[in-house]
């Protein structure tokens, strides 16, 4: 059995696909590209594939990650590509390694997300960056299926900053005072989301931008503690080279 991991995208209206409708999707480009795929025992085999920490609906990715098992060996590009040719634009896979290591659940452990505030100029947003930063503790709240939730979103949060870089594919508008935040959040229980930290900016500095936000995650990974960056997850594969 081979395993091979994939990196892949979501953009442009293709960012409001749920989990679920990208695993329908997916599944059907598995059966199109004519993959080998191993399956799972029971009464409703299904193909093994697992997915690892999916962004929320509606918000934009570069940098979603899954695995998939195969009965046969392939070459990971070629695959890639039949994979990439049997998706809709916007679900884009863009690296397949094959992996030659365990635990890249384990390796995702914090997130790079930027922040589109269309409407709000970047002194207003770095003032209220500045409060969040300064603040010992941000609770906000968050609907749950158990009711209202309310926990404090400022120790998941490595760093956030205002910053003139524009790295996601959503267009900017031309004619507007537009804000770009940079967040580095760790992946911890209960999870912290780039809406709880827009919360948390409104409950702190009253930062309320007149349009929803338009949030991308540009990374995830391991979380290097000396340097304050996030790693990349497929590297220890790349590395590892042929057994």
């Amino acid at each position: 059995m081979q395993r091979v991991r994939l990196r892949y995208t979501k953009r442009g209206r293709l960012r409001f696909t749920s989990h679920r409708d990208f695993q329908r999707a997916f599944e059907r480009a598995l059966r199109r590209a004519e993959v080998p795929m191993a399956y799972s025992a029971g009464f409703t085999p299904h193909p093994k594939v697992s997915y690892a920490n999916a962004a929320p609906t509606g918000t934009g990715s570069e940098a979603e990650y899954l695995e998939i098992a195969l009965t046969e060996a392939r070459d990971p590009e070629k695959l890639r590509i039949l994979l990439d040719e049997s998706l809709p634009d916007g679900l884009d896979i863009v690296e397949a390694v094959e992996a030659r290591t365990s635990g890249l659940a384990d390796r995702l452990t914090a997130s790079v997300w930027e922040l589109r505030l269309d409407g709000v100029d970047m002194a207003e947003a770095g003032r209220a960056v500045a409060a969040f930063n300064a603040a010992d503790a941000v609770e906000v709240q968050r609907l749950t299926k158990n009711g209202v939730r309310t926990f404090d979103a400022r120790p998941a949060v490595v760093s956030l900053r205002t910053t003139e870089e524009h790295t996601s594919q959503a267009d900017r508008p031309t004619d507007q005072p537009c804000a770009i935040l940079r967040l580095v959040v760790r992946h911890v229980t209960p999870a912290v989301r780039p809406d709880d930290v827009l919360s948390g900016l409104r409950a702190v500095a009253d930062l309320a931008p007149p349009v929803p936000a338009a949030v991308t995650r540009l990374a995830q990974g391991l979380f290097d503690e000396e340097t304050g960056t996030v790693t990349d997850p497929l590297a220890p594969d790349r590395e590892a080279g042929p057994a």
